[in-house]
């Protein structure tokens, strides 16, 4: 083989490994997009993750039962605008029980509506929405999915 080849050989294999390296270094930064983004929105799930509201029976003083709501924010900020969402009945309009602010590592109390009682049978997850520290909306459902609302 002459020299000439022997260049042509070479600088093909040149520029195979130097597009190669473009596709590995392309593929990598692309990779750590993905892992700086997935970090990114578990940043912004943080505090949301920390929230949950229920239903649970509750023994009054007097010797009656009351259901009440429960809203736990076991995040270290306060979290705004608690909304919890009540099914309508019938032809009824959807009912929201406003609870405003909860404060950090607090459970806030409110009365559930009296008709609940007849079917209770134990404690369970309520539907939730509410702002957190960064003004960000968020919604639990009943089974507890937690998902950002606009």
């Amino acid at each position: 083989m002459d020299s000439d080849a022997l260049g042509a050989i070479a600088d093909s294999f040149s520029a195979v490994g130097t597009i190669g390296a473009f596709l590995v270094g392309f593929r990598l930064l692309r990779r750590e997009h993905r892992r700086e983004a997935d970090r990114a929105e578990d940043e912004r799930r943080a505090q949301a993750e920390r929230i949950s509201a229920w239903i649970e029976l509750a023994n009054k003083r007097d010797g009656t039962r009351d259901l009440t709501f429960h809203i736990h924010n076991a995040s270290p900020m306060p979290i705004y605008e608690v909304e919890l969402p009540l099914p309508a009945q019938g032809d009824e309009e959807p009912h929201v029980e406003f609870v405003g602010l909860v404060p950090p590592g607090q459970t806030i109390q409110r009365p559930a509506p009296t008709e609940w009682l007849r079917s209770y049978v134990e404690p369970e997850p309520v539907q939730i929405e509410f702002l957190d520290s960064a003004g960000r909306r968020w919604s639990r459902d009943e089974q507890g999915t937690l998902s950002r609302s606009e």
